[in-house]
């Protein structure tokens, strides 16, 4: 009896030294949860976060841009945001530090929309046109780029602030010609909204001049610093969903469904595998594994937004990106 008594008190004291050992992260997401947040919802699901001993509360978000100020200010410790976003940020708050530590979409997302029946095929068919655009949407952020890079005249744009939940049944009433948004959210969208595949013209941005890597992790510079081991075992945790995602997308999109209420299997599962096929899983990351970054692409794309921004003061690659925290190559190889 006294032995058995000593065996809880002994489980007990192990409990509580780990849950003392637990660190809190409050994580924001850069949008609802759809298909392709399948990666974090399995990780907490399947427990990867409390086998690095992560207290992790995963929040959904209203757009990537949006994301960058509540991290700042402490509200979260870590989140998703637009790293081109974070770049411009960095150069209107000098004095905060934060940086990108995990490159989630190694190829931005970020595209205009359009539909042939309407005219819009092409870049250039968006002069005379009406744009909706949220004002928090990590692709409206690259607009000024997108139309440099295409010598579309801005003026001859006219562009509207729409509501996230409005954007494409918007399009697809022709209350707008065009709108921007990620690519496997709103071309889906579209499509749930009765716009067919073929009167769907899809623009990625990364297909017409501007090479810009896409939502990254961004931390709380005061959390990175406090708690570096936290931040490193989050991402361990987190790539070790990315691989079962991209090894068994059927099997991960569950997670979605089991977080997200009344969502369409069916659907997210198409924005899910959208999101690996054509920004997760490229060339890039076969090369060099999940989450990392090539410095001179990097550098290159400040520059390209340096042009358009002129900012106060050009930043490097290293300014924007710290790679301190992300496991070793062989732990983020994709299966």
């Amino acid at each position: 009896m006294l032995l058995r008594a000593l065996s809880i008190a002994l489980l007990y004291l192990h409990a509580g030294i780990a849950l003392a050992q637990s660190t809190a992260i409050r994580y924001l997401n850069d949008w609802r949860w759809e298909g392709q947040a399948a990666p974090l919802l399995l990780a907490l699901d399947r427990g990867f976060f409390d086998a690095e001993s992560l207290d992790v509360s995963l929040e959904p978000g209203n757009g990537s841009v949006n994301t960058i100020p509540r991290i700042a200010s402490g509200e979260f410790q870590m989140g998703s945001a637009d790293i081109n976003s974070l770049i411009t940020w960095r150069d209107e708050h000098p004095d905060r530090d934060m940086k990108a530590v995990f490159i989630i979409y190694n190829e931005a997302p970020y595209a205009v929309m359009g539909r042939p029946s309407q005219g819009v095929t092409g870049p250039l068919d968006l002069e005379g046109r009406v744009l909706g655009a949220p004002r928090f949407d990590g692709a409206f952020a690259q607009w000024p780029a997108f139309v440099v890079a295409n010598g579309i005249i801005e003026e001859r744009v006219t562009i509207r602030d729409v509501g996230f939940p409005q954007r494409e049944a918007m399009l697809a009433s022709g209350e707008v010609d065009a709108i921007t948004g990620f690519s496997f959210s709103s071309y889906i969208s579209l499509q749930k909204n009765g716009v067919p595949s073929s009167d769907i013209s899809l623009m990625l941005m990364s297909d017409f001049g501007l090479h810009l890597y896409g939502n990254a992790i961004i931390v709380n510079p005061e959390f990175a610093a406090a708690h570096p081991q936290a931040v490193e075992r989050f991402l361990r945790a987190l790539v070790k969903g990315i691989q079962e995602t991209v090894g068994n997308p059927t099997a991960a999109v569950e997670h979605v469904l089991a977080h997200a209420g009344n969502a369409d299997r069916e659907i997210e599962l198409q924005r899910l595998v959208m999101a690996v096929g054509h920004h997760i899983d490229t060339e890039e990351v076969r090369a060099m594994g999940l989450g990392d970054v090539v410095e001179a692409r990097l550098e290159k794309s400040i520059s390209q937004l340096d042009a358009i921004h002129d900012f106060a003061s050009k930043s490097t690659a290293r300014d924007i990106f710290d790679d301190r925290f992300l496991p070793d190559y062989s732990a983020r190889r994709l299966p």
